[in-house]
This record gives C-alpha cells, structure tokens and sequence, in this order.
C-alpha cells in the first residue's frame, strides 16, 4: 500500500439532508469527473449550532473519493447543487492506498488546473 500518484488523493466529507440529494451530487460529481467514486451513508446523527440554536439532525454521509487539484472545483459544483446555506464540505489527504486504486482514480479524475 502507498501513495503512488503524482497527486495528492483526498477523501471529501459532504453531509446531505436526504439520500435523493446525496444521489444528485455523487452523480454529478461522478459524471463530471470531479470524484472517482462516492460512497452514500444514511442514517447519521449531526449535533451542532446553528444561528444560536442547538441542532440535533438526522442526514446523509457522502464519502467523496477525489484530488487536491480537483477540490475548487467539487466544492463549487457540490454548492451548486446542495440545499443547505453552509454544506459541509471538508478535505483529508489520503497518505496510503491500494496502488491499483489510486491509478484507477487517476483514470477516471483528469488533473485540474
């Protein structure tokens, strides 16, 4: 296992309120070659303040599989398409991965500029 690619590999964290939405973004990120895969996780918990008020909602995970390059980009695209006001959209650097995949995901993610 290593980082074998030239790029940094990410793993986008995105929160959704329902899994329609989730599916709306993954396809549209997936279609236009943002991420190479997206995994949707329902049935989260988020705990959190919002405009002074304590938030305690159920939502949908989207694990995007993308590239640093790519991040401008994904996170315009995802607030483009998203309902809420403020999406989580975060980023961590993958530092290891199986070497056929991280090719694979460079297949499938063209660089961006």
């Amino acid at each position: 296992m290593s980082n074998v690619t030239a790029r940094t590999a990410i793993i986008v964290y995105m929160t959704a309120s329902s899994d329609a939405e989730a599916k709306h973004i993954a396809d549209a990120l997936i279609t236009e070659q943002l991420a190479a895969c997206c995994n949707i996780c329902p049935g989260i918990r988020s705990i959190y303040m919002w405009e002074g008020k304590l938030c305690d909602e159920k939502e949908v995970l989207l694990l995007i599989k993308s590239f640093e390059d790519c991040f401008d980009a994904l996170a315009k695209k995802i607030k483009s398409l998203h309902s809420y006001k403020v999406p989580e959209i975060i980023a961590v650097p993958l530092t290891k991965g199986d070497e056929a995949y991280l090719r694979w995901m460079e297949e499938v993610v063209p660089s961006k500029p």
